[in-house]
């Protein structure tokens, strides 16, 4: 730490309050020391801050008021705070916020000591009722976990009560438990998986990047089913093994159930876990382990970036390409960019694993500032599977259907042999668009631009951008016609129900986010899939994260064409992405697979591309594209999003904007807009969007700082900025 602080020194204190600056006050007796968590009075309220430094002074001394307590907790360490400002830096994101992504335990001001927590008892209830099923339910569904008995009933929606009454039953078990207790130790030595010469050598690489206990990114790539999992697991022992802790980060809470698994059966006992699918008890645990040093390995989501790490040795970034790293509200961050910063101030190594990298990554190989590792077999006696397209032109396709008949006929072959197969739509619910064919009316959000999607398994229309839902009408809302309301286009609920029709004796599952309560839920539906208990699978995208189907032998892609619509700077990349991480869940066990693509664009580049599997070449042609456009990753963006109640305010307030751009015609950068977001209102709000280019060189962030610091907005206006966008809704 830099240094301790006396009782009545004068500190700055950084709090998670929205202020911009730090504010003073005096070390509390015994003194404290900079990075300690503190609790301090703000007005007539008491709030959390960090010890961020030495006060400032300049003012009268003598209203300086005193820290009231120094937290039971691990002072956050010099490399975390660094961390905060250059991401805050980096992102203009105020320093607070940044710090509110770094506190989030639950009960951090709380003291240690002991709690009543209540588990899965061995009894069975001598009476049944749906509130007490419901509290057995949870208590089985997160694995016998411990919840505190306001989780515990919150969870599963009773009264506390029912859950007391469990107890008498010993149905439920209550007990006292020592608060946070560090994780079992995990044991490097243990044995693991045979590993093929590729994966050995593979494995050999990353052991010896992170034994040099210096910074370094590796990007991973591996064709899917080639054992990328297994090999940077040894990176994970590796880093075990020297004492130091290690964050894999999935891009999917889905996935952890089937890795905890593979990691228990690795090193012998389970990592801590951090997302929002545990508790809050397990969440306080996480947070105050990691701080001290009682947890060696943390799997999690994108905010496990920021927890508080004693000695982080290794960072996995785990389906690096995947778009959920990139967070899209409150702070912006891209989070395999973050973690790529946070290695380089904690010497750590860094993992981008993935079977079709994004072109940033893929770019910064070719620079030289990543180092490159390939896997191009899959593991065992699986290979890649058979790839074709299906010409949509040729299919003889009534308008209402989707399955053409090439692929309905592949289907019941693979049925018929016992295998699995799927149906890939990239679009939640029922359908996109519900139409009125009297009048020609779209049912669209009331609080949004946007359309409402039908999700008939829910019997209510969906807003997709703020969450809005309302019942099914059976009439028009705007001319009143009765029966006349009909979908427009396939969503995966439509798609199960033409498969239904189609194959009226196949055990149909439908894997999409929207249908499950819990990750809990989502997880054993995939075990039950993964063992059989399913002909056909019908799923989004959450099919293409990294699930394993030992029988699923073919994926027919049902709009191959959807990802190629718009002007997304980044399609041609994303379908490539998304089509090719399909067609390899197909053929990963004994039995070979195929994947067929249904569109109307054969002869499309990207088409193209995804069946002749020619990555290489693909990567090449797009970084070309964007070179020679001049946008990232060879050129530098950030995309300007106002919103105000009042559509010609918030017009007003951009285009004064874009007119006084001093600052950014300095760095040569040049403004697009400004013009309504494509979603033009979102939660009542009307929105306009700006984009602002400039050379990769460019001193962007300094620039974008001057640029709006010229301007007092309305307190009806808000103001985003998002570096390095990878969405222009």
């Amino acid at each position: 730490m830099s240094g301790f602080y006396d009782q009545g020194a004068l500190i700055a204190v950084l709090t998670t309050q929205p202020l911009d600056r730090t504010l003073d006050y005096r070390a509390p007796e015994g003194g404290c020391m900079e990075g300690a968590f503190v609790e301090v009075p703000l007005g007539p309220r008491k709030v959390i801050g960090v010890v961020w430094g030495p006060g400032e002074g300049g003012y009268d001394l003598s209203k300086v008021r005193s820290v009231i307590r120094v937290l039971d907790v691990a002072p956050m360490r010099d490399e975390m705070q660094q961390f905060l400002r250059r991401a805050a830096d980096y992102t203009l994101t105020p320093l607070p916020a940044m710090l509110r992504l770094a506190t989030r335990s639950p009960g951090l001001g709380d003291p240690p000591g002991m709690r009543i927590v209540y588990r899965l008892g061995d009894s069975v209830p001598d009476r049944m009722t749906p509130a007490r099923e419901k509290v057995l339910g949870v208590l089985r569904e997160y694995g016998g976990l411990a919840f505190t008995l306001k989780e515990l009933a919150e969870s599963a929606g009773v009264t506390s009560s029912v859950v007391k009454g469990l107890v008498k039953q010993g149905a439920v078990i209550e007990q006292a438990s020592p608060r946070d207790l560090p994780y079992p130790r995990l044991d490097p030595d243990l044995p693991g998986h045979d590993l093929t010469p590729d994966q050995a050598a593979g494995a050999e690489t990353l052991r010896a990047a992170v034994n040099t206990a210096r910074y370094g990114t590796t990007m991973l790539r591996g064709v899917t089913g080639s054992g990328k999992t297994e090999v940077y697991l040894e990176a994970v022992a590796a880093c075990l093994a020297k004492g130091r802790q290690a964050l894999v980060m999935l891009p999917e809470i889905a996935l952890t159930a089937e890795f905890l698994t593979r990691v228990q059966a690795r090193f012998g006992a389970l990592p801590a876990e951090w997302h929002s699918g545990v508790t809050m008890t397990e969440r306080r645990r996480c947070w105050r382990m990691v701080g001290e040093g009682g947890a060696q390995l943390v799997v999690g989501a994108r905010s496990a970036l920021f927890l508080p790490f004693r000695d982080l040795g290794l960072i996995v970034v785990d389906e690096e390409h995947d778009q959920s790293y990139k967070q899209e509200d409150g702070v912006l961050y891209n989070a395999r960019d973050m973690a790529v910063l946070r290695a380089s101030l904690c010497s750590a190594h860094v993992v981008l694993a993935s079977a079709t990298p994004s072109l940033e990554t893929w770019a910064n190989v070719q620079a030289g500032k990543y180092h490159r590792l390939d896997l191009s077999a899959r593991f065992g006696v699986a290979v890649m599977p058979d790839m074709r397209a299906i010409d949509m032109r040729a299919e003889d396709l009534p308008g209402s259907k989707w399955i053409s008949p090439t692929l309905r006929r592949a289907v019941a072959a693979r049925i018929e042999k016992g295998e699995q197969a799927l149906l890939f739509i990239n679009r939640r619910g029922y359908a996109p668009i519900t139409l009125c064919r009297a009048c020609g009316f779209q049912i669209g959000c009331d609080h949004c631009d946007a359309r409402m999607v039908e999700h008939r398994f829910q019997k209510r229309l969906v807003c997709h951008q703020c969450g809005e839902t309302k019942p099914m009408p059976e009439k028009c809302p705007h001319c009143e016609a009765v029966d006349k309301l009909s979908p427009v286009g396939p969503g995966v609920e439509r798609l199960a129900e033409e498969a239904a029709e189609l194959f009226p004796e196949a055990r149909i599952a439908v894997l999409s986010s929207d249908l499950y309560g819990s990750a809990r839920a989502l997880k054993a539906h995939i075990e039950s899939i993964a063992a059989g208990e399913a002909d056909l699978i019908i799923g989004t995208q959450l099919v293409a994260k990294g699930h394993n189907f030992p029988l699923l032998t073919l994926v027919g892609v049902i709009d191959a064409d959807l990802g190629l619509q718009g002007s997304d700077l980044r399609a041609a990349e994303r379908t490539f992405q998304l089509m090719r991480q399909v067609a390899g869940r197909a053929g990963r066990a004994d039995k070979p697979g195929s994947a067929m693509l249904q569109t109307f664009q054969p002869e499309h580049p990207v088409i193209r591309a995804i069946l002749a599997g020619d990555e290489e070449r693909f990567w090449a042609a797009e970084a070309g594209e964007r070179q020679a456009a001049g946008v990232p990753p060879y050129g530098r963006m950030a995309g300007i999003i106002l919103s105000s109640p009042n559509v010609q305010e918030v017009f007003d307030v951009a285009s004064d904007m874009a007119r006084r751009d001093g600052p950014l015609r300095q760095i040569n950068a040049q403004i697009y807009g400004p013009a309504p977001a494509p979603i033009a209102r979102i939660r009542g709000r009307h929105r306009v969007r700006m984009l602002v280019k400039a050379d990769k060189a460019a001193p962007l962030q300094g620039a974008l700082a001057q640029w709006v610091a010229q301007f007092k907005l309305p307190n009806s206006v808000r103001l985003s900025i998002d570096i390095d966008p990878q969405s222009f809704y």
